[in-house]
């Protein structure tokens, strides 16, 4: 049984990543977001088929995660060469074309079973996503099976409500009143 992580420190990493641009690669730690939002997000494995409408999905909304000070990373078990080789190819054969943000590289697999992911028995991660605070509290996390992917809308309205500051009712969007605590 994984232990809880929200409301903690968000465990701790250093990982390789091929940047988004599909030339570079390049290290990311924790410590890098300190300071701004993040979006920090666990996929199975580079060229399969539900992935990549994740990934281009948060890609092309990355200016709205921008503007809210967030940051976007994505994380799997392939290696740094793997996720370079996708990101440069055709999103017409399967690829995801050039991103907004890079893909970091958990191939020793500690990262994802930090963050209680990791299918030991298949040495992938599930679709884990986690929203860490300026301060490196993870405030949001959502794991669901490999078969479905992720709503890029729901994780924008949880991260503007986490911001916001205050009692956010069901289906709170921007804009929408606080509960008021009695």
């Amino acid at each position: 049984m994984t232990a809880r992580l929200v409301g903690k420190k968000a465990p701790d990493f250093t990982m390789e990543t091929a940047l988004g641009n599909g030339k570079d690669f390049g290290k990311v730690s924790l410590s890098d977001y300190k300071g701004k939002w993040l979006v920090l997000f666990f996929y199975p494995l580079d060229f399969t088929f539900v992935c990549p409408t994740e990934i281009i999905a948060l890609s092309e909304a990355a200016g709205q995660f921008a503007d809210l000070d967030t940051e976007i990373l994505g994380v799997s078990t392939d290696s740094k060469f793997s996720h370079r080789a996708w990101i440069n190819t055709p999103r017409e054969d399967n690829g995801l074309g050039q991103l907004n943000f890079p893909l970091a590289s958990d191939i020793n697999k500690t990262v994802a079973r930090d963050y209680g992911v990791l299918i030991e028995e298949e040495g992938i991660a599930l679709r884990g996503l986690f929203i860490i605070d300026p301060d490196g509290i993870l405030k949001y996390q959502v794991v669901n099976h490999n078969d479905v992917g992720r709503s890029v809308d729901e994780t924008l309205r949880v991260l503007q409500a986490l911001q916001s500051g205050g009692l956010c009712p069901a289906n709170w969007k921007p804009g929408q009143k606080h509960l008021v605590a009695k």
